[in-house]
């Protein structure tokens, strides 16, 4: 059973907006979650959540707060992977 290594930017860039409730375009690369998306704690816990779920990983809390925009998500995922 192989471990997936690398994330699809297209596929998680589109779970992660579904999660947010904005659409894919508004999550650019640029965007900051809490000032401009109005992210709060539940929601990331709930974005959390949903990709712990999807990836089969596990996030700590700490690792959370250091998501601020969606290149976050990305480079917290390739490490997660591949550890």
């Amino acid at each position: 059973m192989s471990v997936e290594t690398t994330v699809d930017r297209s596929e998680l860039r589109e779970l992660v907006a579904d999660t947010l409730d904005v659409e894919p375009s508004a999550l650019t690369d640029e965007a900051l979650f809490i000032e401009e998306m109005q992210v709060d704690s539940v929601l990331a816990l709930e974005l959390a959540v949903t990709l712990e779920q999807r990836y089969r990983i596990k996030i700590a809390e700490s690792e959370i707060i250091t998501i601020r925009r969606f290149p976050d998500v990305c480079d917290l995922l390739a490490r997660k992977l591949s550890a």
